[in-house]
């Protein structure tokens, strides 16, 4: 009696369609090494797409950092009442540190901020025939990132409702500027990236949908012995995850090439200022977010193009 032949098992069903992937991904790679001139052109304009709105999210941080960051403009100060005994003050400033509502809290003693006034005001020795010292213990205060105008004054009025608060000194007006700016900054950054990220996708769409008219017919012998849309799609999309991934690591390399070129220059103004500083790069996590968001560009453009324009083609 013959037994009935097996077919494969999900292991080795699982290798072929490994193998079938790598196959298409490394076939994919030389089409576009086979075209060199095209292909870097692609290349360089998804480069240049991509480091626009990269180097726009580096040139905002730089700047933060640069201005002793952003957030410092919204502190606040609060002033004690001077016969507040410092013990009283150390006490309030731990307690408003466990609060949520602040980032960091810092006690400045009544003699530091002496001393520090001696040594910026030229006034030295003026100061010295005082008995008493005039100035009270403050507090520096800075709320949390992400609360408005609002939120602010409510926490300032909080404060000065405090016993041992004698005043409270907030620049509401500036408040209200600086979050008008963040916000400015916040959504010009996400409307450049959006723009920018379609405009990714349509460049690498039109790439592979001139691929798809260059192989119409083999795409319709394909078809023809049956092979699945799955199957046509698959070249394609890796083709678009290459372009992607090296339009990622060509803006990956413009935006070092410009930090590069800018940084010396920028040390030496703030230096001029007093100031030791170096521009920040993207770092290991914004290199790999720029690369990654290539590649996931790439691949979505090639889905659009095999989608719309695989459908079209059918064997005569």
């Amino acid at each position: 009696m013959s037994r009935r032949a097996r077919g494969p098992g999900p292991l080795r069903r699982l290798q072929a369609w490994g193998r079938s992937h790598a196959q298409q991904c490394v076939a994919a790679l030389g089409r576009m090494a086979g075209q060199p001139l095209g292909s870097a052109l692609t290349v360089a304009v998804l480069a240049i797409a991509l480091a626009l709105p990269a180097g726009l999210q580096l040139l905002v941080t730089n700047a933060r950092d640069l201005s002793g960051g952003w957030q410092s403009a919204l502190d606040f100060s609060v002033y004690l009442a001077p016969e507040t005994p410092l013990a009283d003050a150390e006490a309030l400033t731990e307690a408003l540190r466990t609060d949520p509502r602040f980032d960091d809290v810092t006690l400045v003693p009544a003699d530091a901020a002496l001393e520090e006034f001696r040594s910026l005001s030229g006034f030295g020795e003026a100061l010295e025939v005082l008995e008493d010292n005039p100035l009270p213990h403050a507090l520096v205060v800075r709320p949390a990132a992400g609360l408005d105008a609002v939120a602010i004054e409510t926490l300032a009025d909080e404060l000065a409702a405090r016993d041992g608060v004698e005043r409270v000194q907030l620049d509401t007006a500036w408040v209200q500027r600086f979050q008008a700016i963040l916000d400015i900054v916040r959504r010009l950054t996400a409307l450049v990236s959006a723009l920018l990220a379609v405009a990714v996708i349509v460049i690498i769409g039109n790439t592979i949908r001139l691929d798809i008219q260059h192989r119409r017919g083999e795409i319709e012998v394909m078809k023809l012995i049956g092979g699945s849309d799955a199957f046509i799609r698959r070249p394609f999309l890796y083709g678009g995850l290459w372009y992607g991934l090296a339009g990622g690591f060509v803006s990956l390399a413009l935006i070092l090439v410009a930090l590069a070129a800018l940084g010396p220059p920028v040390s030496r103004l703030a230096g001029l200022y007093g100031a030791d500083y170096t521009l920040a790069g993207p770092g290991a996590a914004g290199a790999a977010i720029l690369v990654g968001g290539g590649a996931v560009l790439g691949w979505a453009g090639a889905w659009v193009a095999t989608a719309r324009h695989l459908r079209a083609i059918e064997p005569a």
